[in-house]
């Protein structure tokens, strides 16, 4: 083994063996491997990307895990690198070479923005979820009725099919919190969300004895931010933060827009989000509490 070598290869194994979050997950761990042995052999992104027929640019997002990558471009960036071994050159092609397989939202592609593959890729992959959501309940925690209002206002010219793609999409993500290793699930949600009538007066009852059946299930905290609450640390808008085990993943902040989102990794944004939370974790009803909202709301609704 080269003094290049990575001393990592079993996490790499690990991931191939129980490929938890997808192609996702693999380009981003990929990326980070193949970053550090560029970094330990004193290379540069421009050579490397000479190496390889490329930009430095389209090394960059490589090693960001943001492109899948073709086999023979990381075969010659190991042996760029020095990497020799041919048990770990084989490691490194099978999770290359895995970057490119479907995820399960493949299925989905006709109403996928591909700016949304991403987040169901870490989410997939997470161990821990915290959101915030001041407009609708967090998609991980909408009925199929709610949903497809959701799907119906936010896309007025879908055809009946599409919405009930999209609505189909959200329910294949809600299997995960049912997993033997579901991520736990920390959602807050702002009253609003809970009083606007979404969906009509048939749709909010229903959606609220599912929040309250949820927020009773051992790994999901759910919290609400009452409008008694004034102003609070979250004033921007919904937040969501994504935390994994495996220690290739940083935390991750996910803010959605209208027609795209933005991926936060480095830590000092992650680390000004998580102090958001935290405030406003401090600031909401106590989950017992926030229960009781609930069922009062049901009693208005019903």
């Amino acid at each position: 083994m080269s003094a290049a070598q990575p001393s990592s290869d079993p996490s790499l194994r690990r991931y191939l063996d129980h490929p938890r979050g997808g192609p996702t997950v693999l380009r981003i761990v990929l990326g980070t491997q193949l970053r550090r042995l560029r970094e330990s052999a004193g290379i540069t992104r421009e050579a490397a990307g000479h190496t390889i027929r490329a930009s430095h640019a389209k090394i960059s997002r490589l090693e960001l895990g943001r492109v899948s990558c073709k086999e023979r471009d990381v075969a010659d960036l190991l042996t760029l690198y020095g990497v020799t071994d041919s048990a770990a050159r084989a490691t490194f092609l099978t999770l290359a070479r895995r970057t490119s397989t479907p995820g399960w939202w493949h299925q989905y592609n006709d109403v996928l923005p591909s700016w949304f593959e991403t987040h169901l890729g870490l989410e997939s992959a997470a161990s821990v979820i915290r959101t915030y959501e001041v407009q609708f309940v967090p998609g991980l925690l909408q009925t199929a009725e709610y949903a497809r209002a959701v799907a119906q206002l936010g896309h007025p010219t879908a055809t009946a099919e599409e919405t009930e793609q999209r609505v189909g999409l959200r329910m294949e993500r809600q299997r995960l919190l049912a997993l033997p290793d579901a991520p736990r699930l920390w959602a807050i949600l702002d009253e609003a969300c809970l009083r606007r009538p979404l969906g009509g007066p048939e749709v909010m009852p229903g959606q609220l004895r599912y929040l309250i059946e949820t927020a009773r299930l051992p790994n999901v905290t759910l919290q609400v931010a009452p409008f008694a609450l004034g102003g609070h640390a979250a004033a921007g808008g919904p937040i969501t933060i994504l935390r994994f085990m495996e220690p290739d993943l940083p935390d991750i902040v996910y803010l959605e827009q209208l027609t795209s989102a933005l991926y936060l990794d480095k830590r000092d944004d992650v680390d000004h989000y998580l102090a958001v939370m935290d405030r406003l974790s401090a600031q909401a009803e106590s989950p017992r509490e926030s229960l009781l909202i609930l069922e009062r709301l049901l009693k208005q609704e019903s």
